[in-house]
Formats: C-alpha cells, sequence, structure tokens
C-alpha cells in the first residue's frame, strides 16, 4: 500500500483476514465463555458455580442493580457488540461505501478496547476481598479462562485490523 500523500510503500503487518480470523476465534470462545461456570464460590461449606447470565440474574435479585447491569453490558453485550462491528469492518474493508460509518465504528472499538478487561479485572479483586475471610475460598473456572480468550482474540482481531483499508483507493493488501 502506499501513501497518497507522498507515494511512499507502507508497510504493512496487519491485515483484515488476520482480524477476521481472531474475530472469528474470540465469537467460538464467546459462545462457551457464556455457557460454562465463571467462578465457583464456596463461603460457609457451601459452594455455588454460576456462569455470567446466572451471576447477572442473583446480582438483580440480590438488589444490586448497577452492578448487575455493568456485568451485563461489559460481560455480554458490548464483547458481542465489537465483535459484530470487527466482523463488519473486516469483510467490507476494501468496499468503499460508508467509510465515514466505518471510521466511527473503527473508533467506537478502540475506544471500548480499554474496558475489555473489566471482568477479568472485578474477578481478581473479588477473589483478592473474599481471600481475607477464612472462611470463603473463590476459584475462577473454565469461564473465565474462555472469557479471557474473547478478550485477548477481540484485542488482537481490533490490533491487527489497518484503519487504512478503510480510507485508501486502492487497498493492497498481502
Amino acid at each position: 500500500m502506499k501513501c497518497q500523500q507522498c507515494g511512499h510503500k507502507i508497510y504493512q503487518p496487519a491485515s483484515k483476514n488476520l482480524s477476521l480470523a481472531f474475530a472469528l476465534t474470540a465469537l467460538i470462545f464467546y459462545v462457551p465463555a457464556n455457557i460454562f461456570p465463571f467462578m465457583t464460590i464456596e463461603m460457609y461449606g457451601k459452594s455455588n458455580s454460576s456462569n455470567i447470565w446466572n451471576g447477572v440474574v442473583q446480582l438483580s435479585k440480590g438488589g444490586s442493580f448497577a452492578i448487575a447491569a455493568i456485568v451485563f453490558l461489559a460481560s455480554i453485550v458490548i464483547p458481542f457488540i465489537k465483535l459484530i462491528i470487527l466482523f463488519y469492518l473486516s469483510l467490507t474493508a476494501n468496499s468503499k461505501k460508508n467509510p465515514q460509518l466505518k471510521s466511527r465504528l473503527y473508533f467506537m472499538v478502540e475506544a471500548i478496547g480499554r474496558w475489555s478487561m473489566l471482568d477479568i479485572f472485578l474477578l481478581a479483586v473479588l477473589v483478592a476481598v473474599l481471600k481475607l475471610d477464612h472462611w470463603t475460598n473463590v476459584t475462577p473456572e473454565i469461564g473465565s479462562v474462555l472469557f479471557a480468550g474473547v478478550v485477548i482474540f477481540t484485542m488482537l482481531s481490533s490490533a491487527f485490523f489497518n484503519p487504512l483499508l478503510l480510507w485508501n483507493e486502492e487497498p493492497n493488501e498481502e
């Protein structure tokens, strides 16, 4: 690909195909990450495992509506929307239709990307707080590992997507 201003060749290790592959991998992890247990809490001898959705429901039933909304948005809605946008951008990168919309979507994905690890951070804080009590034990489960995979692969998908593909007249991808 050449710079439109000076004509020099631009080295681009990023590509829409790599971005698409990483987004597909994240999607494959997304479904089981939301089905399998995220963590197990053992408190006073009683053990309770739950997935992300059950956690949202339990938080709502307990009256923690704000925390339930944050977990629902950060764990279910935002990763799914980010994946849909990455798929759309990767599949339509060479099309010159709607370049402003694509630019806005790209910058939106970049803006929400820094909040991607919110759930894993919350789990770490919860584990640290509950470990202070000798009667409590918190164990991350396979769902948290899969969700970390979703986060990592969406971050890779975003990092490997080349936004120049949205704006250049003649994208030449290797």
